[in-house]
């Protein structure tokens, strides 16, 4: 109802309340101490305000209490009460998640015979995690400094939909006692210590729909079973990257017939990729990518004709690219990069029409540009760099309309670079570069993120991010171009940009627009540099003053070599190949040299043109 300010004392008159859900506003303060003496309240959910404090010990007085949520307050700080397992015998759901509740689970809360329902994920709490002796269906401590090893939670393995625990510092194995909860439907261990290699006796029903093992030490051979076959459900998501498996992936894996999300990068993976792959009709996402993989890509993963990302970079794959890939229209990111895939790229490719990043660097692919590549009509991210492309640019090369980023280096393209409009994506402008770190660690562009509908127990959407870690602009470095090239327009607007402007900017005859404006730019520019033919291109610059003919410019305290007042505070160069310019222009670029300042956070440009 967005309701604010504090929660009145007065409600605690209402003395046969049973309900009180004041969930999903701005209520702030401390919790009201005469809420306990609403002794017939069975429901108190306060989730999801600006809460503080602690939870007050009054609420000891509410023995018919079945529901207590205070999740999403994350000024409660305080431990989690030591009598909240204690007083009410009819308490069945327990929510603090997303506060600031620091220290060990209480003892009582591992024995409470009507808990059901147990979230304290993303808190402060720490300790040995101890095994829960009742009939749990959803347990939520995800996000916490908990320790030891895992329990077997036997207690709850007819009940049990819920188990997540990643993100915690458990260590040793994955018990095969886990096996025994029958009715589990999402399991998540990811992010923490555990070690050894899975038991082959370890083995899910049925009903398991989401298994999350990412993020751990865990070695040896993939399980040849995971799940129970089935043929009414099954496996929807399943991640085991990050982790130390050593072994070809079991062909077991494509009789998960149900499953959308397969995750297995980032391991020691060996063997081909199986060629049943494609029995996997419903998935959605594959990433296999920094193994050992050899061999091909099977042709029969055109079956999986649903798929959104395909992502298999860092391998050892060989071979073509398949033409029958075609039928893959719904891919969004496609990524082969980093591996010994040979070949031109097919014509057929052009049915590819969903594709929105493209990277297939780092081969040996050959041949020209064709103009399958002009039906990528979504395309935000391209880098063919260090194959062996050859042949002149096309004169299409900048015409895709929200592209953001396109590396040809490494390649043996010659000629010309085309003279033709470059439609670039408004999102160029406004970036802010004002950072201290290097150039990898750079903000990434805005990641392309997919959504799939997975339901599962009370999550209705499980999403996939895929990170783009490149600077923005273009790349045709290392290659055989010559001849001339066209700057038209340069606009590096509205950005946080600082030091001195180089003067050889203004010796580009083509020159025609120029926008610097709304930056950090100093000094004093000579009316002989000719840059007063750019009316506005330098406003919003309080510290740069432009000589115009006729008049002067007086201006103190200017540093006599660009960059010298800073030169204590720079921690090294970051170069980046970035211009922004407007969407009716052509364009070719050079190199910008960004220094970092630590203490003032801006830069100063040294452009090489």
């Amino acid at each position: 109802m967005n309701l604010s300010g504090l929660v009145h004392p007065s409600l605690c008159r209402l003395l046969k309340l049973e309900t009180l859900v004041l969930s999903h506003n701005q209520f702030y303060g401390t919790i009201p101490l005469c809420l306990g003496r609403l002794l017939y309240l069975k429901t108190l959910d306060l989730g999801h305000n600006r809460l503080r404090g602690v939870v007050p010990s009054s609420l000891m007085r509410l023995s018919r209490l079945t529901e207590l949520s205070l999740n999403a307050n994350q000024d409660l700080n305080d431990t989690v009460p030591h009598w909240i397992g204690n007083f009410s015998m009819k308490l069945e759901k327990i929510d603090l998640g997303f506060g600031s509740f620091w220290g060990e689970i209480p003892q009582s809360l591992y024995y409470l015979k009507s808990l059901k329902y147990l979230d304290l994920s993303h808190n402060n709490l720490w300790g040995n995690l101890g095994d829960f002796y009742q009939s749990l269906v959803y347990l939520n401590l995800e996000a916490n400094s908990l320790t030891g090893t895992l329990p077997c939670l036997l207690a709850s393995a007819d009940s049990i939909l819920v188990l997540n625990l990643a993100n915690n510092s458990i260590v040793g194995g994955i018990p095969t006692c886990l096996s025994s909860l029958r009715e589990v439907k999402q399991l998540n261990l990811s992010f923490n210590g555990l070690t050894y290699e899975i038991s082959p006796r370890l083995v899910f029903s049925d009903k398991l729909v989401v298994l999350d093992l990412s993020f751990n030490e865990l070695s040896g051979q993939l399980p040849s079973e995971i799940a129970e076959p089935s043929e009414k459900s099954g496996l929807l998501l399943l991640d085991m990257s990050h982790n130390q498996f050593s072994s070809d992936i079991p062909l077991t894996i494509t009789e998960l017939k149900s499953l959308q999300v397969l995750l297995l990068s980032h391991n020691s993976l060996t063997g081909e990729i199986p060629a049943r792959i494609g029995n996997l009709t419903y998935l959605q996402v594959i990433d296999l990518s920094h193994n050992s993989l050899s061999g091909s890509i099977p042709l029969n993963i055109v079956g999986c004709f649903q798929l959104l990302v395909l992502i298999l970079n860092n391998n050892n794959l060989s071979g073509e690219i398949h033409p029958e890939l075609d039928a893959l229209d719904s891919l969004k990111i496609l990524d082969i990069s980093h591996n010994e895939i040979s070949g031109e790229i097919p014509l057929t490719l052009a049915g590819c029409k969903s594709l929105e990043v493209v990277d297939f660097s780092y081969n040996n692919l050959s041949g020209s540009l064709n103009d399958a590549l002009t039906k990528w009509l979504n395309l935000r991210f391209i880098s063919f760099a260090q194959n062996k492309f050859g042949g002149a640019l096309p004169i299409w090369l900048f015409s895709f309309g929200v592209i953001q980023t396109m590396d040809l280096s490494g390649n043996k393209f010659s000629g010309y670079i085309p003279d033709d409009n470059f439609n670039i994506s408004l999102k160029f402008n406004g970036s802010n570069f004002s950072r201290t770190t290097p150039v990898e660690l750079l903000p990434p562009l805005p990641s392309l993120e997919m959504k799939l509908s997975v339901v599962v127990s009370d999550i209705d959407e499980l999403s996939f991010s895929y990170h783009l870690s490149s600077a923005v602009g273009i790349d045709l470095s290392d290659n055989l171009l010559h001849g001339r090239f066209h700057l038209r327009a340069l606009d590096l607007s509205r950005n946080s940009l600082s030091g001195q402007i180089p003067e050889n900017i203004s010796s580009l005859g083509n020159l025609t627009v120029l926008n610097l404006s709304y930056n950090c730019f100093s000094g004093i520019l000579p009316k002989r540099q000719g840059f007063w033919r750019f009316p506005g291109a330098f406003a919003g610059n309080p510290d740069l003053c432009v000589e115009s003919p006729g008049e002067g410019c007086q201006q103190k305290n200017l540093p006599a070599v660009p960059g010298k007042a800073f030169e204590e505070e720079m921690e090294g160069p970051i170069s980046l190949w970035v211009f922004f310019v407007s969407a009716f222009v052509s364009f070719y670029f050079g190199v910008v040299t960004l220094f970092c300042s630590a203490r003032t956070r801006n830069y100063i440009l040294q452009a090489k043109v």
